[in-house]
Formats: structure tokens, sequence, C-alpha cells
């Protein structure tokens, strides 16, 4: 085996004639003990997670391994260091190459030859984000040319056969490798797969088979949309400059605050002022939803910061319904007449004094542990 050479094998803890089962076992078990996650800050250990992976991701594929092996068995192939540098550039490249698109079939290369995607942003009132709405969206994308339909050439007709292709739209290189003689099949760079060129352009997209067009779609906004979701509407991107199918118009929506409701999820929040009087004594107060208003009552004694849950009157979607928190905030009055505050002193004598009562128990407990005059400090 060549020097500084990686032995998967001894990664793994397992031997050459291991089976698949065993690989998968051993690397699994390494795994769980060397991941990053239980190693925060552990370089050693994030480079040892590294090199199990690319042992069983080399161990685990029939192909790499037996060109593994075979490289182990004849070093002298390609370079001592064929695999690492130099000869194939590396696993990516060598299986790359001699792995991908076996020559024969005649099928030519499958690309993706449809449009790009088109990707606007949408800001939305919290009230329309919440229960759902409609919206024109108007926006420029690149469309077929009517021109031409679409070909990039005059009258749509005007195209000649690739010269360099033949027609067929693919190229085979021929390489010869350790391994033997490899045919790829790759697509004409000259005419880009299509199998023809043009031959003179159009002279309304100067060949390039789109134009810039305004377009306007209706979107279907549903309940509950909130801020980075997102909708997409098939074929309404980028028109395809190879033959393909239109793009994709994803719309992502940004949503609005709300001067009275907070949102998580699905459940709303919402502070709710409450009269001096009606915390003290109780009783039925309006409450805000999305609808309307609704009557609540709430108990004698509520103090400010109370929360009570309703539920089903968050935000309804077709997965679901939020709640409704109410949040208390009791209003202290500020201006009295001088009758008010001496029918609030009668009324509140009583409280007062227990509270006398409260405060000089604290300070006599006090007294006992640090002194007499320990409460005045």
């Amino acid at each position: 085996m060549p020097e500084n050479k990686k032995n998967y094998y001894e990664i793994l803890g397992v031997s050459k004639d291991a089976s698949e089962e065993e690989i998968k076992a051993a690397y699994k078990k390494l795994a769980k003990m060397y991941h990053p996650d239980l190693h925060p800050n552990d370089p050693e250990a994030t480079e040892k997670f590294k090199e199990i992976n690319e042992a069983n991701e080399v161990l685990s594929d029939k192909q790499k391994r037996a060109a593994y092996d075979y490289e182990q068995e004849h070093p002298g192939m390609g370079g001592s260091d064929a695999f690492s540098r130099g000869g194939f550039g590396g696993f990516g490249d060598i299986f790359d190459t001699i792995f991908q698109g076996f020559g024969g079939g005649g099928g030519g290369v499958q690309r993706d030859r449809s449009g790009d995607d088109v990707q606007i942003q949408l800001t939305l009132s919290f009230m329309d984000a919440a229960k759902g709405c409609k919206r024109n969206l108007t926006y420029s994308r690149n469309e077929p040319c009517p021109a031409c339909r679409g070909t990039g050439a005059k009258n749509g007709t005007a195209f000649k056969t690739c010269q360099r292709c033949g027609g067929r739209g693919e190229l085979r290189f021929t390489q010869t490798t350790i391994f033997g003689r490899t045919v790829r099949v790759g697509a004409c760079p000259e005419c880009g797969g299509r199998g023809s060129v043009i031959e003179e352009k159009c002279p309304d997209c100067k060949g390039r088979g789109t134009v810039r067009r305004e377009t306007t779609v209706t979107l279907d906004i549903p309940a509950g949309a909130d801020t980075n979701s997102y909708i997409r509407k098939r074929g309404f991107g980028q028109a395809s400059t190879e033959g393909g199918e239109a793009g994709d118009l994803i719309v992502v929506f940004r949503v609005e605050p709300h001067k009275i409701f907070q949102r998580k999820g699905l459940d709303l929040y919402v502070d709710l002022p409450v009269p001096f009087t009606a915390a003290a004594l109780g009783g039925k107060l309006l409450v805000p939803t999305l609808d309307d208003t609704m009557e609540y009552e709430i108990p004698e004694g509520t103090q400010t910061g109370t929360v009570f849950t309703i539920r089903g009157k968050g935000i309804k979607t077709k997965n679901g319904v939020g709640s409704l928190f109410v949040r208390t905030v009791v209003e202290i009055p500020t201006k009295l007449t001088r009758e008010q505050k001496k029918a609030l002193a009668e009324a509140s004598s009583g409280f007062e004094l227990r509270q006398f009562e409260r405060a000089k128990k604290y300070a006599d407990s006090l007294s006992a542990l640090y002194g007499k005059d320990a409460y005045k400090k």
C-alpha cells in the first residue's frame, strides 16, 4: 500500500472481506461516536468524522470499492497517489469520469431544459394574511417570442443541421483509463443538444427565443399566511430558451404587524385594558377577535398580567385553529373627585389595614434576624 494512503478498512475497523452489512453497522457505530454535535469545538473529532464518512462513501458503493481495492493492489497504475491527487483529480472526478453514462445507449444526455424561476416578495396586511385573500400580481418575465414561436429563428423555420454532431445533439468522448476504454456521452456544445442551429435569427427577439413582457396572475392566498411562507405558481416563471417548460413563480410573503394583535403560529395575543372596578369585582368585558368582539367574564380580584385562554379564536386554517390569549392590564384611575376619593378610601380601608399588618409582620421578622432597626436600612 502506498505511504500516507488512507486505509478505509482500518478507519471503519473492518476486514477487507467485510460484508455490506458489517460495513454499514461499523459506520453507524463510529458516526454516532464521533458526531460533531457530541464534540463541539473538537477539531480532532470533526476530522475523524470526515474520515469515517469518506471511508463509508467508498466502501458502501460496489463500483467505488472495487476501484479502491484495485488501486491498493496495483499502486503503480496511474501513479501511487492517483486517487488523492494528480492522475484523475480525486475520487469525485474519477468516478464522475468513468462511471457516468457508459456509451452505447444512444439516448443522449438528459438535462434540465426548464426556464428559471422568478421570486417576488409580496407584502400583506395582518388581516389579509390571517384570513386569506385574493391578489392580482403584475410582474415582468421572459415569454416565448410570438414571431418565431420561441425558436429564435426567423419565421420559426430558419434552421440547419448541426455539422458538429450531425443532428444527433450529442457527442461521444472516448477515454482510456486503468480500468479500460470508456465512452462518455455529452450534449453537443455547438447546438446545445438540439441537433440543429439557427441559420437566420429572428429580428424580433434577436435569436434569444424570448421577449420581455408584463404578466398578471391572480393569487389565491390561503388563511394563515405568515412572513417567509410562500406559494408557487407552476409555469409562471421565465420561459425556457431550449424548448423546455417555463420555470415557476415563487411569491414570498411579508406580513405587516397589527396594532392590537400579536401572532405566534396560529395563536393570537392581545392586551386587554380592565377597569379598576371590574378587576376588583369581576364582570363581563368585550374582547377583540379577528372577526368582531365577544363578551368574556373575568373573575373578581383579577390582577394585571393574568392571562385567559379562549380556544378556537386564533387563526383558522385548513390544518387547524389557534387560540386567543388575553392578557389583562388593570387601569388605575388618575383623576378622581373629592367624593370619589373619599368613597374609595372608605371602601379600601379594610385592605389598607391588612396591608399594614402584613408589612408589620415582615418588619418584625427582619428585626428578629438582624436587629430591631434592620427594616429601616
